[in-house]
């Protein structure tokens, strides 16, 4: 009987260098499902979902039939809980529904990724069999935002971190730490993670 896929979960705060692991891992051969990505596209593309967010925010969040007007849901639900809440209530079934329909197409790989940056918050990481969490301190994480988003000041990094998951529980819920503060190399850590969920 052939074993069944791991689904792994991979997460991490803003700036702490997921995208680069994650393309360490792609180079091994293990597929990878990008939540966020994914959910930016059916929010353009699925019509149910489209149907049930115009329903909710009004035709102002469309600017095209495929194109999200952007600015105007995050004003919406900026410092809005309860409009965030509807907002995510909406989308995180249909990003679920679309990852499972995804791990059905992947059940040959022994293992499978899915990369998200927000798996503790929405409690989407008890589906899955393991979770890495990727490490950076607050200072390198700052240093790498503004280095790829020149548009962000530091005062609007540290308010995005100081909203997202505690670093401590992250790790403290995470079944793997990768370090990539930049003092260890990245690719012994993720082998060494890798030859675990094949063995």
């Amino acid at each position: 009987m052939k074993n069944k896929t791991q689904l792994i979960g991979i997460t991490g705060g803003i700036g702490s260098g997921k995208s680069l692991v994650c393309k360490v891992f792609s180079t091994l051969g293990t597929p990878i499902y990008y939540a966020d990505e994914r959910a930016k596209y059916l929010m353009a593309y699925n019509d149910d979902l489209k149907k049930k967010i115009i329903y909710a925010f009004g035709e102002k969040s469309y600017l095209t039939p495929h194109k999200i007007n952007r600015d105007y849901l995050a004003a919406a639900v900026f410092n809005n809980s309860e409009k965030l809440t509807q907002l995510n209530s909406l989308v995180h079934p249909a990003v679920g529904n679309d990852f499972q329909n995804w791990v059905n197409a992947h059940q040959y790989s022994p293992y499978i990724l899915k990369e998200a940056a927000l798996l503790f918050e929405t409690g989407s990481y008890k589906s899955l069999d393991k979770i890495i969490t990727v490490f950076a301190s607050e200072d390198t994480r700052i240093q790498r935002v503004r280095k790829r988003d020149s548009f962000r000041s530091k005062e609007e990094i540290e308010s995005i971190i100081a909203k997202q998951f505690p670093e401590k529980e992250r790790q403290m819920l995470a079944d793997f730490v990768i370090d990539n503060d930049g003092e260890k190399l990245i690719l012994p850590q993720l082998l060494k993670i890798h030859n675990h969920l094949i063995g």
